[in-house]
């Protein structure tokens, strides 16, 4: 019999890689809007509050943090991933059709990313699992 990669060892090993470096790479996105750390903004721009992108920056941090630590993944991950559509269609679709050409691909991976997570939960080495949530 087939084991399922989500229980074995390396599975679940690989699966909380992913969620992890994923949740930090996403966090490092809000940090630089809000914070501009660990990259700054473009000279000049500002983010005003309660825009767009500043809601978005907070919702990278927040979920991002929630996310590494594999807590509340499946919300968080839904909220995100239903951001990164939205900002795949509003700021990337009217470029053009292929994510290569208008630069979209990280939006359409995250979308992707986040909703797997959603659906699938955190996995066994999470603090979902050790709260008894639903993280398999």
């Amino acid at each position: 019999m087939i084991q399922s990669p989500q229980h074995s060892f390396l599975g679940t090993l690989t699966l909380t890689a992913l969620r992890v470096v994923a949740a930090v790479m996403f966090l490092q996105s809000g940090t630089t809007k809000i914070f501009s750390w660990p990259a700054s903004l473009p000279e000049g721009t500002v983010l005003e509050t309660f825009s767009q992108v500043w809601i978005g920056g907070w919702l990278e941090i927040v979920c991002g943090s929630l996310l590494a630590l594999g807590l509340f993944t499946r919300i968080s991950a839904f909220l995100m991933s239903g951001m990164m559509a939205v900002a795949y269609f509003q700021f990337h679709a009217g470029e053009g059709f292929w994510p290569a050409v208008n630069k979209g691909t990280a939006a359409v991976l995250y979308c992707f990313l986040w909703l797997y997570f959603a659906a699938a939960g955190a996995g066994a080495w999470s603090l979902d699992a050790l709260r008894g949530g639903r993280a398999r």
